[in-house]
């Protein structure tokens, strides 16, 4: 995987590149590449916490573009900094995570009610985000297409070096998905994640037998949870420290050292 670097929207911006070796298959939920198909590269873009384009999905076709990369792959966005991508592996699992925190949110919430943000910045650098930001308003609707996709702030790549099944890859994402809310629970985070967090699992395409299960019981599974885990937890931290350094100890997660859930006193 290679870290890269571009100019855009007066912000100098990192994406991670991965190009596999040899044919592989994905399953994922970004914006580009989405769902369950061959995959030659993967791509995770960081975007200006101002992004305001409606049209991601081009967008990230651009930028792959611009890389040379080629043929069906997977493309992500984030405001998160993707220079602070956290790498962890585990017995051949390989996971990068990109976390930012600054709207945790509880996946099942009361209707109505908008997600309070952490710290109102942009963790490029460039200062506060606009009130006019996609990532502090609800996405606005283009009149030209469906609202406005907003960049996602945790984003996960996992590398399994075996094939798996079709059930079996989104049973890795289900397990993926299961320890990453249990390190932002033990990192101080009362949240299951945001609500803009994206994923991506990627095996090998090869002519001996898929492997059937990918739960966090399984051989493979169990290696995806502690590999994701290890990157979320470490990511979680360093965002934390992030938020203190810039304002202050006020910035650090409400629930730190505890978790509750929507609606619930601690």
């Amino acid at each position: 995987m290679e870290l890269v670097w571009r100019e855009e929207d007066g912000a100098r911006l990192a994406s991670t590149v991965w190009r596999v070796d040899g044919p592989h298959r994905a399953v994922s939920s970004a914006m580009l590449g989405g769902g369950i198909g061959p995959a030659g590269w993967v791509l995770n873009a960081q975007v200006a916490g101002a992004y305001s384009r409606t049209d991601p999905v081009a967008h990230l076709g651009e930028l792959a573009a611009s890389l040379g990369l080629e043929g069906p792959g997977v493309g992500m966005l984030t405001a998160a900094s993707v220079e602070r991508t956290v790498r962890r592996d585990d017995e051949g699992v390989r996971v990068s995570a990109t976390v930012g925190l600054r709207v945790p949110t509880w996946a099942a919430s009361p209707a109505g009610v908008p997600d309070p943000e952490l710290a109102p910045i942009r963790l490029d650098g460039t200062g506060g985000v606009p009130s006019r930001s996609p990532l502090r308003t609800p996405p606005r609707r283009s009149s030209q297409g469906p609202p406005q996709a907003r960049p996602g702030t945790v984003n996960i790549v996992v590398a399994v070096p075996v094939p798996l099944t079709d059930g079996a890859l989104v049973n890795a994402v289900v397990t993926a998905t299961e320890a990453k809310t249990q390190a932002l629970l033990e990192a101080g985070y009362p949240c299951t994640g945001t609500a803009s967090d994206a994923i991506c699992v990627a095996a090998p395409v090869t002519s001996g037998e898929a492997e059937p299960f990918a739960g966090p019981r399984s051989v493979w599974g169990a290696r995806i949870a502690r590999a994701v885990h290890a990157a979320v937890h470490a990511g979680a931290l360093d965002y934390t420290a992030q938020l203190r350094a810039r304002v202050g100890p006020a910035a650090a997660p409400p629930g730190h050292g505890a978790a509750t859930g929507p609606g619930h006193s601690r």
